[in-house]
């Protein structure tokens, strides 16, 4: 029994619903929506806490998703989402190396997600059990799109919503290493 797969979908899937949940709820040394919030708002994703809501459940939902190997491809497009806007929010400008705040690790994750439709959950998953252990690198193409098309969307209506009532938070406070993500 081959067990790389499931290995890595589980600790995938569930380090991102850490994430969601840091998001959402605070947990794991997040800030919850208030918090996650207020830094959303710095980054002009407005307003900040449905913005947080909004990507603490894709990665949430998504991480749950992808560790049970059910509904592969939407829950790599929620994750590819947070992924993208990640890097184009805080990341990208910082370069590549995540040791100067650049977006190795979310194109890492990237990698990985796409690794995991383009292969396919596995047998050993939900997908798996009703006959789909593979999706195959359409599906894997599809949902990154789909993830860039989702995150350039959540971009844009979080800038035309102007800028913030508040003051915006310092990036240290609310900025886990991959903040926006």
């Amino acid at each position: 029994m081959k067990l790389g797969l499931p290995a890595l979908r589980v600790i995938l899937g569930g380090l991102f619903v850490g994430h969601g949940l840091q998001k959402l709820a605070g947990k794991f040394g997040g800030h919850g929506p208030e918090g996650t919030g207020q830094f959303f708002e710095t980054l002009g994703l407005r307003p900040g806490k449905t913005h947080a809501i909004a990507a603490g459940a894709a990665e949430a939902g998504g991480g749950a998703l992808i560790a049970a190997g059910a509904a592969t491809p939407v829950a790599a497009t929620l994750l590819s989402g947070t992924m993208i806007t990640a890097i184009r929010t805080v990341h990208g400008p910082k370069g590549p190396w995540a040791s100067e705040g650049g977006y190795e690790y979310n194109l890492v994750l990237l990698a990985a997600i796409f690794a995991i439709t383009d292969a396919g959950p596995g047998p050993i998953s939900i997908d798996g059990l009703s006959g789909r252990s593979r999706w195959g690198v359409l599906w894997a193409l599809a949902q990154l799109a789909a993830g860039a098309a989702g995150s350039g969307a959540a971009i844009a209506y979080g800038r035309s919503r102007g800028e913030p009532d508040a003051a915006p938070a310092r990036e240290s406070e609310h900025a886990p290493v991959h903040a926006a993500s």
